[in-house]
């Protein structure tokens, strides 16, 4: 039974770039037997499953492939089975497959299948747009096609924490952004706003993004990458466009979390079901004035805690009934504790839209969050 599974994972390792589907059907029924085989890719706004070889998305939150996708567990209903395809945190879709009867191996090794799929997908990804093309319902503007392509991922499950950010509107999202990387025992995590409408604000926010990352890279302390993006951004622009940033390193092994708040997102920590918003010393935005000396705050997590970020397009939500407010967001905060890191984030989004109702967001809301479960 082994040789069956060593030889799919090699018919998916060869596979064309933009033909993994279909290799991976045929190889699932030469080896399995397998009758009928679906990829459903999750599209941008995490509202619904996009079949790869379909016209009908699944939406509907009952749906078992949303309960396989949600639950991060395999559901079996009418003699389907439906596995999540996931990579290091990452969920990028389910598999939906028909197991052929008597074949009592077959659900095990279908779940490791899942699993390879997903790593040949993120690899696959980067020599073909298809995926791209089918995980979103409508068209992208430029700028969304650009915050989107700047993400490093939506989600991430280490056993030191996870992580998951999401942006709305999401076909249409501007200048706010985030970005992440973890390495040697530390996560580095950035929320992002750059001003201004449009692409001006999507290359602003890049701009900031790339200057950070490069200084990360190189090995640079916290308030030096603020300092060095801050320079670039001002070299740039001479302070008429600027970037709000909150920039975090959490020390995986001891909890310790340092920040340069130079901006206006809100850090709510939830710890034993209360909510309490971290209070720091705000600086002036990257690239506003000249040189600008930022300092480095810090505070400490403990396993269990959840941080949850969130964007001013967030709390200061206006319809003509009144304002999201900061009330509002650390009740839902506090409603999420029982929820994944990604549900968490398309959660609280969505309460935002429920909120707006038919009147678009006047400002691009973001929202992280993450857990940190200790070493």
């Amino acid at each position: 039974m082994i040789d069956r599974l060593l030889v799919l994972r090699r018919i998916l390792t060869d596979a064309a770039a933009d033909a993994v589907p279909e290799r991976l059907a045929e190889a699932l029924a030469a080896q399995y037997g397998l009758t009928r085989t679906e990829l459903y890719l999750v599209d941008y706004r995490l509202a619904a499953l996009v079949p790869v070889f379909g016209d009908h998305p699944r939406t509907h939150p009952g749906d078992p492939a949303w309960r396989c996708f949600d639950h991060q567990s395999a559901v079996e209903e009418k003699d389907v089975m439906f596995l999540p395809i996931t990579s290091r945190g990452e969920r990028i879709g389910v598999l939906a497959c028909e197991p052929a009867p008597g074949d009592p191996a077959a659900a095990g090794e279908l779940t490791e299948i899942a699993v390879a799929l997903a790593h040949e997908l993120q690899a696959a990804s980067d020599g073909t747009d298809r995926y791209q093309a089918v995980a979103r319902t409508r068209r992208l503007t430029l700028a969304a096609e650009m915050q989107w392509e700047l993400l490093p991922a939506r989600s991430r499950s280490r056993p030191a924490f996870g992580l998951a950010g999401q942006l709305e509107p999401s076909y249409a999202v501007r200048g706010d952004s985030f970005d992440w990387a973890d390495q040697d025992g530390r996560l580095s995590l950035s929320m992002l706003n750059g001003m201004g409408e449009g692409v001006s604000a999507a290359l602003l926010t890049s701009l900031a993004t790339f200057a950070l990352r490069n200084a990360r890279r190189g090995g640079i302390p916290l308030d030096d990458q603020a300092a060095l993006a801050d320079q670039a951004i001002y070299a740039e622009h001479r302070g008429h466009a600027y970037v709000s940033a909150l920039l975090l390193e959490l020390d995986l092994t001891t909890g310790e979390v340092t920040v340069v708040d130079a901006g206006s997102p809100r850090l709510l920590l939830l710890r034993d079901g209360a909510v309490h918003e971290q209070k720091l010393r705000k600086e002036f935005p990257l690239g506003m004035f000249d040189e600008t000396d930022y300092q480095v705050q810090s505070f400490r997590m403990e396993p269990g805690d959840r941080l949850m970020l969130a964007s001013d397009g967030v709390y200061d939500a206006v319809t003509a009934t009144g304002r999201y407010g900061d009330a509002a967001l650390a009740r839902f905060v506090r409603r999420t504790q029982s929820l994944a890191p990604l549900q968490a984030v398309r959660s609280l989004l969505g309460d935002l839209r429920a909120f707006v109702g038919d009147a678009d967001l006047e400002d691009d809301a973001v929202a992280v969050c993450l857990d940190f479960h200790g070493v």
